[in-house]
């Protein structure tokens, strides 16, 4: 077969040295007569690779969808190419005619140097076996794959949208058969190779200028298209590495997958992002368990979470370790009756509902007890079916959010916050000589989002806060200190000189103790007001700097977000540049302590769902649910 190739390719070559009266020139023009011949299957793939292109933006929202899941993405992805009339084989038979080619021409070297023309020596020297002057052929061969893979990366519409290692892995193999070739074969194969390559980048640029793939290609979706992609992606790029050292957690990691869905008839999960989040389902699975002789299946995204030495003393909880990446899978196939979790966003993200079981009932349980219309995004609670909410406020939001959104209506339960009835229980708890103190201690804790008091105002506040007689203790936000360093080491260094019997910078968060025990809390945006008025009865300052707004519509709603309506109920406001009048105002609220306190109990008491009973309340609704899923069960089987 390959003689009747070469017999073929002779018939090419022969005019060509007629033509030229050079065997090195009579090559040179027989690549490009192969490349012209060629010319329309090089267009035939050039719109092969530019449906390939188009479809990616569908390509990477099904790998979203169903992320992690790759027999589903296999299959989806089949479907999309059948529909597009895509053929991922395509791009593979002009390398298969090179190969045919490079056969055939293998006699037609043969007898081109076996005629012992003069200047047809060196066509025939093979590197390996004659070496010389010869080695610089494979070397040729190689750069001609460097500047053809630099070239295809930039120009070649579907080599250019590759990944990195995708790109690394075509090139190398171009490369690395072009430096091999160039060893093993003869001189005048390797010269044709040689040319070949570098005829290619030109045959790309002209099936370009015939097939303009920015006019078939929305390159401004597929750019969108990768977004939510790359960030799942990076999900876990923080199990630092080696490349080749394998991730000590996957096998703990497979191995409570499978035995997370070798369990049937699973009731009741919890999912948490991490250990500091149990504090939220603690009361209400201490009921469950209590209340039921059910069990807890529990998934974390933190191989170090709290719950697995908790489960070690409670055999009915179900402790699973599941990366954020695998989880998305997992939830995509849940198979549980009632899964509860804190996270807001449910099916709008990474984390979807699940498509195997269209009854199961999510719970969204609140790890706030303010406004769900100013920091959450538009529709972070569209697509739960049950919210535990903690004050009426929520209730009265989320109905409204419904209303706008033309959405079913959800079940809303009157919780309440069971973390708030422990703060309250563990500051009643304080012993008394840890309430009082010889000198007010005012306590300064900011949030850490951009333009916060600290980067703001602090000096001015330090000015109307310090040699009053007060003890100032200021407690940074973890995150802050983690992402501003330099500029938490300025302050540092500022009032290095003040003793800390007057100013005390916190560096240790493992307690709360300077929250207990404070008198008055100055702070901008933080949380932690609700819990520091709420549990001690005490007044806050609010330094009202920019407003962290997650829901650019949120004054489209006929309530005032109670991040906004609290401040000058439970304390008083100052604008930033009024921060050296703070000293003054905290003077005036530290003498009316008693007023403070009944004022305060007041709006928590109107604020808050069955105070002192959140955890029975959230427990024996999720009782209650799991319950009648069961007798639901119980109906369809009859």
């Amino acid at each position: 077969m390959f003689a009747a190739i070469a017999d073929i390719l002779q018939l090419i070559v022969d005019p060509c040295y007629a033509l030229t009266g050079n065997w090195w020139a009579a090559i040179f023009l027989f690549t490009l007569i192969t490349k012209v011949i060629l010319f329309p299957m090089s267009l035939w793939v050039q719109w092969n690779s530019i449906v390939m292109v188009r479809v990616m933006p569908e390509l990477n929202r099904l790998k979203v969808k169903y992320f992690g899941d790759r027999e589903t993405i296999g299959e989806k992805q089949n479907e999309l190419y059948k529909q597009q009339h895509y053929h991922p084989m395509l791009s593979l038979i002009p390398l298969a005619i090179q190969i045919v080619i490079l056969f055939g021409l293998v006699d037609v070297i043969h007898s081109i140097t076996d005629s012992g023309t003069p200047g047809t020596e060196f066509l025939g020297l093979v590197p390996f076996e004659d070496g010389g002057l010869s080695w610089v052929m494979p070397v040729l061969a190689g750069l001609s794959a460097v500047a053809m893979g630099f070239a295809q990366n930039r120009i070649n519409p579907l080599q250019r949208e590759q990944s990195r290692a995708e790109k690394n892995m075509t090139n190398g193999l171009s490369i690395g058969l072009s430096l091999i070739l160039g060893v093993f074969v003869a001189a005048g194969m390797a010269f044709y190779w040689i040319c070949s390559n570098l005829m290619a980048i030109a045959v790309q640029a002209l099936a370009n200028l015939c097939m303009r793939p920015a006019k078939y290609i929305d390159y401004a979706d597929l750019a969108a298209s990768r977004v939510a992609l790359d960030e799942l992606d990076a999900l876990e790029a923080d199990r630092k590495r080696k490349w080749y050292r394998r991730d000590p957690l996957a096998a703990r990691e497979k191995a409570d997958y499978k035995r997370f869905f070798s369990i049937t008839d699973k009731h009741l999960v919890f999912y948490s992002e991490g250990s500091g989040f149990y504090k939220y389902f603690k009361g209400a699975i201490g009921y469950y368990l209590q209340h039921s002789d059910g069990l807890v299946h529990y998934i974390t995204n933190d191989p170090d979470d709290q719950i697995f030495a908790i489960a070690a003393e409670q055999p009915r909880i179900r402790p699973y370790y599941i990366g954020p990446k695998r989880c998305i899978t997992l939830m995509m196939k849940m198979d549980a009756d009632v899964v509860v979790t804190t996270q807001e966003d449910l099916d709008n993200y990474y984390m979807k509902r699940s498509y195997v079981k269209d009854d199961v009932e999510y719970v969204f349980m609140f790890h706030h007890m303010t406004s769900i219309t100013l920091t959450a995004l538009p529709h972070s609670y569209d697509h739960y079916d049950t919210l535990l909410c903690v004050g009426p406020h929520q209730v009265a939001e989320l109905r409204e959010q419904e209303a706008l959104n033309g959405l079913p209506e959800k079940r809303l339960i009157e919780a309440g916050y069971d973390l708030l009835d422990e703060e309250i229980a563990a500051f009643e708890a304080l012993d008394a000589s840890a309430k009082d103190h010889d000198r007010p201690v005012v306590l300064v804790a900011p949030s850490w989002q951009e333009d916060n008091l600290l980067d703001l105002c602090f000096d001015d506040l330090m000015a109307g806060l310090l040699h009053r007689g007060w003890k100032v203790v200021v407690r940074p936000h973890p995150e802050y200190i983690k992402r501003y360093r330099p500029r938490w080491d300025a302050i540092l260094a500022r009032y290095a000189d003040v003793s800390e019997d007057e100013l005390y910078f916190e560096r240790d968060f493992s307690s709360n103790e300077t929250i207990w025990t404070s008198d008055i809390l100055i702070t901008d945006w933080s949380s932690i007001t609700c819990e520091f008025s709420f549990s001690t009865g005490k007044p806050c300052v609010f330094l009202d700097t920019p407003m962290k707004v997650g829901n650019p519509d949120w004054q489209q709603f006929s309530l005032e977000p109670t991040d906004i309506s609290l401040r000058n109920r439970i304390g008083r406001s100052f604008a930033p540049e009024q921060a050296r009048a703070v000293g003054d105002g905290v003077a005036e609220m530290l003498a009316g302590g008693d007023e403070w306190f009944e004022a305060i109990r007041e709006v928590r008491d109107g604020f808050i769902f069955n105070i002192g009973h959140g955890a029975e309340a959230a427990g024996e609704y999720l009782l209650e649910a799991v319950l009648r899923h069961q007798e639901q069960r119980k109906q369809e089987r009859k």
